[in-house]
């Protein structure tokens, strides 16, 4: 279990972006970006490595979003651009040790989740 500590979630026109930041990654865990919607199972977004060497996406984040870490600072980050209506949900950063980086029951801890909101 790790506190894990996220912001950068709000409102924001069709096309915009924003950037979401998670507090508390450091280098012990893979990492990941998860959303959901009201009424729906928790859908992978994007994963980071521990080295931050090797990420992986989702089909509708690719080209728009890009995960990134720096574990000194004990921070990772998903830059989303080119944001779309269906992109609204709440997003949760996860850690996890092992796993498919795709399956959300491989994560062992979740951040509170941050509201992003796209309207057209």
């Amino acid at each position: 279990q790790v506190r894990l500590v996220e912001s950068g979630g709000g409102l924001v026109q069709a096309g915009g972006s924003l950037r979401l930041s998670c507090v508390g990654a450091g280098s012990a865990y893979h990492m990941g970006w998860f959303r959901q919607a009201p009424g729906k199972e928790r859908e992978f977004v994007s994963s980071i490595a521990r080295s931050g060497l090797t990420t992986y996406y989702s089909e509708f984040a690719k080209g728009r979003f890009t995960i990134s870490r720096d574990n000194a600072a004990n921070t990772m980050w998903m830059q989303m651009n080119s944001l779309k209506p269906e992109d609204t949900a709440v997003y949760y950063c996860g850690t996890r040790s092992s796993g498919t980086y795709y399956d959300a029951s491989a994560y062992e801890s979740w951040g509170q989740g941050t509201q992003v909101t796209v309207s057209s």
